[in-house]
């Protein structure tokens, strides 16, 4: 089963439909409400996850409901070993992406709807409703902005001139194997003065809002380790529409899986080769190959 251009767009309307009158809405009103279940981590983990669920629930719901012989992958029924993305066309979902910003009241937080055909991303759709901004995208029909079309600017795209996007992680183990230790020695590669040089880092806190802002060219390269499919697919989508290119995080990584767990986001706005120059860059100050 391979889907029409016009197919992926009514994917992709269905996507925003229910962003806009659902799930934004209610992300909104919940966000910053758990301070009082700090005293208590476990209860406060536990409202989050109780949220969390009832949102993929209702997306579930609602994408089933129209699409019954698709596939839904999502973060929280997702199990280990037994939760694969085969070649049919699959839901990809994360109800919260950014949920530490979520529970702060930091407003990085958002829903991620993905659609993978042949293993690949083919429709995405992420909403920030505290920002009031929803990127969109499917195969063959280009990525927007709020509707707008996503026009990356046309400038040389070189490591040392760039603004890249890097996050911490929940991961934090030491060690001199530790993927922690390996990311942190990656950060400092490419910030020193003797190492990349790059500009400058920034961090959302969301790995779906990161690769969105590369995607619309405000940064021009996110790095991660440890992101899993459902925080990717989208905005691989997105990325991609928006003349990007996904990655791995290690040297020579050309072709990968959605699950690879380990990312590189370029943007575009300059031509396969810059980016690949980029990539080949980049990966020289990557300390380590990151293992999970």
């Amino acid at each position: 089963m391979v889907l029409t251009k016009q197919e992926l767009k009514e994917v992709e309307n269905t996507f925003i439909g229910l962003l806009k009158s659902e799930i934004g809405p209610l992300i909104k009103s919940y966000t910053g409400t758990n301070f009082h279940s700090y005293d208590d981590k476990s209860n406060g983990v536990d409202l989050v996850t109780a949220l969390d669920k009832q949102i993929e629930s209702l997306i579930k719901s609602v994408l089933s409901s129209k699409y019954p012989s698709f596939k839904f992958i999502g973060e929280e029924t997702y199990v280990k070993g037994a939760t694969i993305i085969t070649n049919d066309p699959t839901f990809i979902v994360d109800p919260i992406d950014g949920t530490t910003n979520f529970i702060h009241g930091y407003p990085y937080s958002c829903t991620s709807l993905g659609l993978a055909e042949m293993g690949r991303p083919v429709v995405g759709a992420i909403f920030n409703p505290h920002l009031d901004q929803l990127f969109h995208a499917s195969k063959g029909n280009g990525a927007f902005l709020n509707d707008q079309d996503i026009n990356v600017t046309k400038r040389p795209l070189i490591l040392q001139k760039s603004l890249i996007a890097l996050e911490g992680g929940s991961e934090r183990t030491e060690g001199s194997q530790a993927n922690f230790d390996k990311k942190m020695n990656t950060y400092k590669n490419l910030l020193r003065e003797s190492g990349a040089f790059v500009h400058g880092f920034r961090s959302t806190g969301s790995a779906a809002m990161n690769i969105c802002y590369v995607a619309s060219g405000m940064l021009d390269a996110y790095w991660e380790g440890g992101c899993w499919a459902w925080d990717v697919c989208a905005g691989w989508c997105i990325l991609q529409e928006a003349g990007g290119i996904m990655v791995g995080g290690i040297r020579g990584e050309w072709d990968i899986p959605l699950n690879r767990r380990c990312y590189l986001a370029i943007r575009g706005g300059c031509d396969q080769i810059e980016q690949k120059q980029f990539a080949e860059s980049f990966w020289t100050h990557v300390a380590g190959e990151l293992k999970y």
